[in-house]
């Protein structure tokens, strides 16, 4: 539960009344938007703010649907069934949060279709269950379509089940002020690094997957109020984390 503290973020559009109103009417919700711009800082934001519960799950390629639901473990001796992340979320109630959903296996996505329409049910045939998730539950999930390709997409008849918020890099001057409320930095010295990231960003001919992030901008900031010389503190953050190609970070 939300232990009174809550995480810093700042909005960019009407993102926290849409999500508050889907959570009120027990809808779910589909953050798209490149790594590093805000999405998981903001359902944690959501979540203290309505008092909820969060249950974080960061999908991988080996993640299956039995590791969201549960699964039957020996214990003492006896075999005894555990639930997994989704299941404690729809029992309990809270936010179950999906983050990179498109990671995880296929069977994922088919367990939560009874979850994001108006059933709001999830069937656990293991144990012959049938859970209706209460009125505090929520789904979420996030994707970062940069990365999509035709073998790691959301199927049309997934993603109608949600509502979607669509979140960027922040404009300058706002990306400035979070840089600077989230290090201390003075905004004089967090100008420049926006602005050096801003640049990476437009840059077309080099093999980036992704230009330097909001989180990465907050990491060097960082490290320069810690005492590191800006330079290194750019190189350590803005340069070597996006690429290995030696052309690519001298550019």
């Amino acid at each position: 539960m939300n232990d009174g503290k809550i995480p810093f973020y700042m909005p960019s559009a009407n993102e926290c009344g849409l999500f508050e109103t889907a959570c009120r009417h027990g809808l779910a919700v589909m953050l798209k938007g490149p790594t590093g711009c805000g999405k998981t800082r903001f359902v944690a934001h959501m979540a203290a703010r309505l008092g909820l519960k969060l249950t974080t799950v960061s999908c991988h390629d080996d993640l299956t649907a039995a590791d969201l639901t549960g699964r039957y473990l020996l214990k003492g001796g006896e075999t005894r069934w555990v639930d997994g992340p989704l299941t404690g979320a729809v029992r309990h109630g809270g936010i179950c949060y999906l983050d990179e959903v498109v990671e995880a296996r296929k069977d994922v996505t088919v367990v939560l279709h009874p979850l994001t329409d108006d059933r709001r049910v999830l069937p656990l045939e293991r144990t012959g269950e049938l859970l209706t998730a209460p009125d505090d539950f929520m789904m979420v999930i996030s994707y970062n379509p940069g990365y999509q390709n035709i073998l790691k997409s959301l199927k049309p008849s997934t993603r109608q089940r949600f509502i979607g918020i669509h979140f960027d890099y922040p404009p300058a001057n706002r990306e400035v002020d979070i840089i600077c409320q989230e290090t201390g930095l003075e905004r004089a010295r967090c100008i420049p690094l926006v602005n050096l990231a801003r640049r990476i960003r437009t840059l077309k001919d080099l093999d980036l997957e992704e230009g330097a992030s909001t989180r990465l901008l907050v990491y060097c900031a960082t490290l320069i109020m810690a005492g590191i010389d800006p330079l290194e503190a750019a190189e350590a953050t803005l340069i070597e984390p996006l690429s290995d190609d030696k052309n690519a970070k001298t550019a």
